[in-house]
Parts: structure tokens; C-alpha cells; sequence
């Protein structure tokens, strides 16, 4: 036995030091297999995101089974490891956590190049708030890959008076909150983005156009069309009544605190003389009432009861 191991390794030692020979082809040895490596989990299930205190985090070092550990962030925003103690790591990404016990881990010589891999297994703000003009606001547990459409549902949907943009404020942006545009005609989002625990969704209100005084119904209009005029606001509260006083109405803008009165022609709007006037979010467009019109026709109706009353009794 000993003698047949000499004899192969001899022979593999001539095979590797021989010069090749013209017209004959050197020997190629197979590349060993590579070892075979510990699975670790996947960065795509697990979004680069800023770890809080609270977070659960699962720390394993590749090819080595034994170094895996779940510890949770403290309050003070560090985890205990063996062998290392306590690591800050509240505030940084997974991806700068990951290096950071790696090159602990290096330091005390426990390992030459340690392939460190953190998955959060369960964030300290577990759930999606879900804020505005929808119909249930409130917090909702969104587990798995969720987009804003989901949490939007989730929310019981948007309401009438729904706005197009929605905010989204993330966990590790909280000073970077993020606006979509939202389209009211399918409920859709036009960038359904994906959401993430512990963020933040705020769906805007509509502005809002109110029409009082001298008209059929005083209404609050949605502004659903953002170009809305004086006209069409007049004309989606059934338009004036005949005591309304046209040459009078006013239009109140809320500038800042202080709210700015400017007259309507109204009456030559109406008779196309002059241009419409395009609204803007809590305009209030005031028709009053005149007094002269509403005296005569006080007149006419008692005049028209008057002779309606002869006309009875005449009959008799």
C-alpha cells in the first residue's frame, strides 16, 4: 500500500514539472471543487435599511455555522456578540452593520476575512401608518413585499375628497419624505413604489371651492379638475337665483392669514363680455343677494296673490 501511494505521487509530480513535448498535448488536471459554503440569507429579502433599536437581527459569519446569532438592537442601539461584545449599530444600514462586525471580528483574530451577513428578522416598527383621506386611517402589519397600492387598500381606500399626491415618509428617510402623484379616475398610483415597516403614507385632501350666498344650492366643490373656473363653480351650484345681484359678487382668496376680496363681474362672465376667472384651493366665490330685486319681486308674488285671490272670488 505504501509502495502504490509513492508511485502516484511521484507520477503526478513528473506530470506537473514535465516540459511539454512537441505534438503531444500536456495533461490537464482537473481544478478541485470548491468547498462547499454555508447558505446565508439573502439581502433581498431584506432591504438596506437603517437599523432603529428594537430591530431583530439574525448575524451569521459564512462557513461558519456556529457564529450565528439573533440578538436585538438595545435601547441604547447596540448588540451583545460573543466575542465582541457590545456594537453600535443603530443608524447605520445593513450593509455598513455587516462591515463593522466584520472588522471586529478581524480585529480580535477570530477570523482572517469573515463574510458577515445581518438580516433583520423582525423591525421594532412592525407596521405601515396609513394617514389622510382615506376611508380607515390607522396602523396596519403589511408582512412581505407590500407597495403603497397595498397599503392604500389596506386603509379601506381613498375618500371623496382625496387629493392626487400622496406622501410617503420611509423609516431610514425620515427627513426625505417622498411625494407620488396619485390619479383619481382608477385609484391607481401611477408609481405603485414598494413600502417598507415603520413607513409613513399620507394621502392629500383636495382642494376645495366653495360657492355661497344668492345661489339654488350653496355648495363645497372638489377640485377634482385643477383648472376650475368661476363659471363652472357657479354652474355646479345650479347657478343664481333671479335676487342674486351679479354685479356684486366677490371672490375671497386666502393668501397666507389674511384673506384677499376681489369683485366678479360676474354678469358679464355670464354673457361671455369678460374672461372667466380660473379658481384655486379654498376660494370662496360670494354671490349676494339684492335687496331691490328681492323687494320687487316680494311685490309681484303679493300682487300675483292678490289677484289670484279677486279671480276666486270673483267666481262666486
Amino acid at each position: 500500500m505504501y509502495i502504490t501511494r509513492s508511485i502516484a505521487l511521484a507520477t503526478s509530480i513528473l506530470l506537473a514539472f514535465a516540459p511539454s513535448i512537441p505534438g503531444q498535448e500536456t495533461p490537464v488536471r482537473p481544478n478541485p471543487a470548491p468547498p462547499a459554503q454555508i447558505p446565508v440569507e439573502s439581502h433581498a429579502t431584506s432591504p438596506d435599511v437603517i437599523l432603529e433599536s428594537g430591530d431583530l437581527l439574525t448575524v451569521s459569519v459564512a462557513g461558519a455555522p456556529e457564529y450565528r446569532y439573533e440578538v436585538r438592537v438595545s435601547s441604547e442601539g447596540s448588540i451583545s456578540l460573543p466575542m465582541l461584545g457590545n456594537v453600535k449599530v443603530a443608524g447605520l444600514s445593513t450593509l455598513l452593520a455587516e462591515r463593522t462586525v466584520a472588522q471586529r471580528l478581524q480585529e480580535k483574530g477570530f477570523f482572517n476575512d469573515p463574510q458577515v451577513s445581518i438580516f433583520v428578522k423582525e423591525y421594532a416598527t412592525a407596521g405601515i401608518s396609513v394617514l389622510g383621506e382615506v376611508l380607515k386611517p390607522g396602523i396596519y402589519p403589511l408582512p412581505g413585499n407590500r407597495t403603497l397600492l397595498d397599503a392604500i387598500s389596506a386603509g379601506g381606500g381613498l375618500t371623496p375628497k382625496a387629493g392626487k399626491s400622496v406622501t410617503i415618509t420611509h423609516r431610514d428617510g425620515k427627513d426625505n419624505p417622498e411625494t407620488v402623484p396619485l390619479s383619481r379616475d382608477n385609484g391607481q398610483t401611477m408609481t405603485n413604489m414598494a413600502v417598507q415597516p415603520g413607513d409613513t403614507i399620507v394621502v392629500s385632501k383636495a382642494g376645495m371651492v366653495y360657492v355661497v350666498g344668492d345661489v339654488k344650492e350653496p355648495t363645497g366643490i372638489i377640485m377634482d379638475n385643477p383648472h376650475l373656473t368661476v363659471l363652472q363653480a357657479v354652474a355646479m351650484a345650479h347657478g343664481t337665483n333671479p335676487t342674486a345681484k351679479l354685479k356684486s359678487a366677490r371672490l375671497i382668496h386666502k393668501a397666507n392669514s389674511s384673506p384677499q376680496d376681489t369683485p366678479i363681474p360676474l354678469d358679464k362672465i355670464l354673457a361671455a363680455k369678460s374672461p372667466d376667472l380660473e379658481l384655486q384651493p379654498d376660494d370662496v366665490v360670494f354671490v349676494p343677494n339684492s335687496v331691490a330685486k328681492a323687494v320687487t319681486r316680494r311685490t309681484l308674488e303679493a300682487a300675483l296673490q292678490a289677484a289670484t285671490g279677486i279671480a276666486i272670488w270673483g267666481r262666486y
